[in-house]
């Protein structure tokens, strides 16, 4: 029978030739359609009792369950966003492509969030701020030596890991205002109470009793980083009468008490030679030439600055380290309007001249009141060495003013000024000398950048040094 325009008679099923090898079209049947194919089974249905259904139906709906985790998503960059996925569907809509803005990306970024990492604003804020907050503001003077002579740890709290830091100490004889001047310049004004120093001075009680109020070294640091070294008097009587009175057991190193006494004040001033930008002598009187025997003495047993190398000093090379000394100023406390006058200041500055003259302090030429523009009238030439000689008057009101100028008709000439004193006021002059001492050089004190915390474990291993010093001990036993 010809299949052409013929229908096949009913019951019969026509094959198609194959016209194409490679095509898996044409072995395309229905499992249905071959002859000894099974019929489909038929389904079954699990249905709980109706009696369980009613009363998980009164219990309520159940609690979803827990979703899966977060997947990780692969972005493409933005050049592909208007390419098609082989996956996606034909009625999908094909954003037009953007304008080109500049250089992309061309590696994918990937969301790491869904590993568990946790994103950047997860971390704790009270951390973050901990790490990044400065130190505790110090309110008062902490202990870095107490009055046996024992280093404390207690400072190292309010240091920081930074190099911008400025030491300053103080040296001088009893009751010449110490404390009170390293208060006035560290954070208190003049007019505060005395008791709210940082550096807590003498009280009226203790200075009728001729006592000390500073014992060992005191540290205070300020928020501008600058380190305030307060000491305990040199010399001083007080500290000799204690030893005596209350028969203290002296180090088995020293035999006498006044020994034990002028090697303790050798050692902070070494100490403060080795350790401080900036060193102030203070006095209340001009002038003590004891005292500056005490300072050569202190120069001659300051401990050598540290060679950056643990070679011998002959391997080193020819270029010895140079030794490293401090800024000296000479603050005069409680001067006299005498003393402000220019021919006094002249022969004030000869005479510290002469006495330093041998020393390798640096005593001249960097922190002179005459820099300040208090004397505006001297002539370039006024001096032929300028020392670091700063006057400060009386903090108290001065009783011994003179009586303001009057006029011929008996009013004041200037009523609207301060009476002449022939000086400025003690808080201009404090103002000018802090302005000096906080602009000195911070030069390195050792052949490496210290930074604050650096500086304290420089300054406890120099305080061990000075204390087992051969020097020192040499000139003890000489002494005694």
């Amino acid at each position: 029978m010809s299949d052409s325009g013929q229908s096949p008679a009913p019951g019969v099923r026509r094959r198609w030739p194959r016209e194409k090898e490679g095509d898996g079209s044409g072995d395309r049947r229905d499992a249905a359609e071959e002859p000894g194919a099974a019929l489909p089974k038929t389904p079954i249905i699990l249905a709980k009792p109706p009696a369980e259904r009613q009363a998980k139906a009164a219990a309520g709906p159940a609690p979803p369950p827990p979703g899966p985790a977060p997947p990780i998503v692969l972005m493409k960059a933005r050049g592909e966003e208007g390419r098609g996925g082989a996956g996606a569907g034909e009625g999908a809509a094909i954003a037009p492509p953007r304008e080109r803005e500049g250089p992309r990306p061309t590696q994918p970024v990937y969301q790491l969030h869904g590993r568990g990492l946790p994103p950047p604003g997860a971390m704790d804020p009270v951390a973050g701020q901990a790490r990044l907050a400065a130190p505790e503001k110090m309110k008062s003077s902490i202990k870095l030596v107490d009055e046996q002579m024992n280093w404390c740890d207690s400072a190292i709290e309010f240091l920081l890991d930074q190099t911008d830091v400025l030491v300053v100490g103080v040296l001088g004889l009893q009751g010449t205002g110490k404390s009170t001047l390293m208060s006035l310049l560290a954070a208190n004004q003049p007019e505060e109470d005395p008791r709210a120093f940082v550096f807590r001075p003498q009280s009226p009680e203790l200075k009728e009793r001729g006592g000390s109020q500073t014992c060992g070294i005191d540290f205070f640091i300020t928020q501008e980083r600058v380190v305030f070294l307060d000491t305990q008097p040199i010399l001083s009587p007080s500290i000799l009468d204690h030893l005596i009175n209350n028969d203290r057991k002296l180090p088995p190193e020293y035999s006498l008490p006044h020994t034990y006494v002028e090697m303790q004040s050798l050692q902070i001033a070494a100490f403060l030679f080795t350790v401080c930008h900036v060193v102030l002598l203070v006095q209340d009187w001009f002038t003590d030439l004891g005292l500056y025997r005490f300072l050569q003495t202190a120069e001659m047993v300051k401990p050598s600055t540290p060679s950056p190398s643990h070679e011998p000093s002959g391997a080193a090379g020819p270029e010895e380290p140079s030794e490293y000394y401090p800024h000296l100023v000479f603050v005069q406390n409680r001067a006299r309007p005498e003393a402000f006058c220019p021919r006094r200041l002249q022969q004030m500055h000869g005479v510290l001249d002469r006495l330093m003259a041998h020393s390798h302090l640096k005593y001249k030429g960097a922190l002179s009141m005459l820099d300040c523009g208090l004397f505006p009238g001297l002539p370039e030439g006024f001096l032929p060495t300028e020392v670091n000689l700063f006057l400060l008057p009386p903090m108290e009101a001065e009783a011994e003013d003179a009586p303001p100028r009057t006029a011929p008709g008996g009013g004041p000439l200037f009523p609207l000024l301060p009476p002449y004193r022939g000086h400025g006021t003690f808080g201009t002059l404090l103002a000018r000398l802090r302005g000096r001492v906080l602009a000195a050089a911070r030069a390195q004190l050792s052949h490496t950048l210290l930074t604050e915390r650096n500086w304290f474990h420089y300054a406890a291993r120099i305080w061990d040094g000075v204390k087992k010093s051969s020097a020192l001990a040499e000139y003890s036993r000489l002494l005694g």
